[in-house]
Formats: structure tokens, sequence, C-alpha cells
């Protein structure tokens, strides 16, 4: 029989299966107290505030008795990746697989606000965590009932993750954007209007002809319209999919 690979070392970390030396006095830390701190001074701070340092001082601990656990600051934002999220809630009883999706999406979008500094943290894989892993299983779930193959479920899942992820990352940007400079966004359509041209950009005149960006005024209220619009053309494709299979 061959012998199984070895777990990456960032898996082990996030599913509790690294060893922790045994020399010493027993630690007076766990993994899930250093992430605790670190996502309570990222909440606070932002992610710029997250160091090893600034966690062990939150904690009342020497910076040596963390490394104990976490090797490393790309470490910690990998736990952290996985920890701010929590577990989904469980889809609606009864639901088909576009309620189940769309309940789903809207899910990752409240989980993610939770933590404004959470669209800062690189993504360099694909979901490995606990909990990363409980929202893929949950939206796989989803389409259980379509008779899709198992291959076409992790493709549409993967699509609406990018979505949402991609949602995510531009919503918070411009959200910081307009806590700093509102009077870019309320302005929007006017200095649009003062620079394009139509022969230039046509199209574009097109929109501002018609006053697209005119009532840019409560950017939270067209911030959720724009990622519902955007969820439904992205299910109304996944339809189309399914009815074709």
């Amino acid at each position: 029989m061959s012998e199984q690979p070895k777990l990456p070392a960032d898996v082990a970390l996030m599913w509790g299966l690294r060893d922790v030396t045994k020399r010493g006095p027993k630690p007076s830390l766990s993994v899930g107290d250093i992430t605790r701190a670190a996502i309570e001074l990222a909440d606070a701070e932002g992610l710029a505030a997250v160091s090893m340092a600034r966690v062990a001082e939150r904690l009342g601990n020497s910076t040596m008795a963390l490394y104990r656990h976490v090797k490393s600051k790309d470490e910690l934002l990998v736990l952290m990746s996985d920890a701010a999220l929590e577990r989904p809630e469980p889809l609606p009883a009864g639901s088909d697989w576009r309620a189940g999706l769309t309940f789903w999406a809207k899910g990752v979008l409240t989980a993610v606000r939770r933590h404004r500094w959470y669209s800062k943290l690189p993504i360099s894989g694909p979901p490995a965590g606990p909990n990363n892993l409980a929202w893929f299983d949950s939206a796989l779930g989803a389409l259980k009932d379509t008779g899709l193959s198992e291959e076409s479920k992790v493709g549409i899942v993967m699509g609406l993750m990018t979505y949402v992820q991609g949602e995510i990352r531009l919503s918070m940007d411009l959200a910081t954007g307009f806590d700093e400079n509102p009077d870019a966004f309320t302005r929007y359509g006017a200095t649009l209007a003062r620079v394009v041209d139509p022969r230039e950009l046509p199209a574009l005149a097109k929109v501002l002809a018609a006053g697209v960006f005119d009532q840019v005024d409560a950017f939270e209220v067209t911030e959720e319209a724009d990622f519902d619009f955007g969820l439904q053309l992205y299910l109304n494709g996944v339809a189309g999919f399914i009815d074709r299979a």
C-alpha cells in the first residue's frame, strides 16, 4: 500500500492536525485563542494592524509564545481567512437549487461584511479550511436534485464563488472610497458628462443621457441592487445549463 501524502502545512494547521512541540511547560495558548485575537484586532484597527507582536500583546503573552503554534504572519492570515467565515446557516428546507444558491450567496456576503478587512486577504489556493469547505459543501448541496454531474456542480459553485468574491472585493473597496470621498460618487454622472464626447464614447454617452448615474446618492442601496442583479444573471445562465443538461 502506498504511503499517504503528507498534508500541506497550512491545511494541517487549519484542521488542528499539526504536531505541537511537547517540550517545556504546558502551553497557555491555543491556535483558536491566537486566531480570535487576530480577528478582533483586525476588526478594530484593520488588517494592516495585525502582526505577531500586536496579537501577542493583545493576549498578554510574548511573541515567542505565539510562534509555538503559528510560525508566521502568513499562517495567521490563513487561519483568519477560515475562522472569520464561521459556519453557514442550513439551506432553507424545501428550497430549490436557485433559492438555495441565492440564500448561500447572500449568506457569504453577510458573513464577510462583518469583517471589512476580509477583502484584503490574499487568495493563494482553493478552499481547504473547515469553514470554507462547509460553505463549499452547502453550495454543492443546493444542486443535489438537479441531476447534474459532480463535475458540473463544482464548476457552477466555483463560478458563483468567483462572482461573489469579486463583488465583495470591489464593493468593499468602493465602500472605503465612498466613506473617504462621497462626492466622487454623488457627482459621478455630472463629472462624466463634462468629459465624455458622444463621438468618442457613444455607448457611455447613451448611459449618461439616460440618467443612469444621476441617482448615485445612496451607495449602499445601489450596491445591494447591483449584487442582486448580477447574481440573478448568473443564475439565469445556470438555469439554461440545467435545462440543456
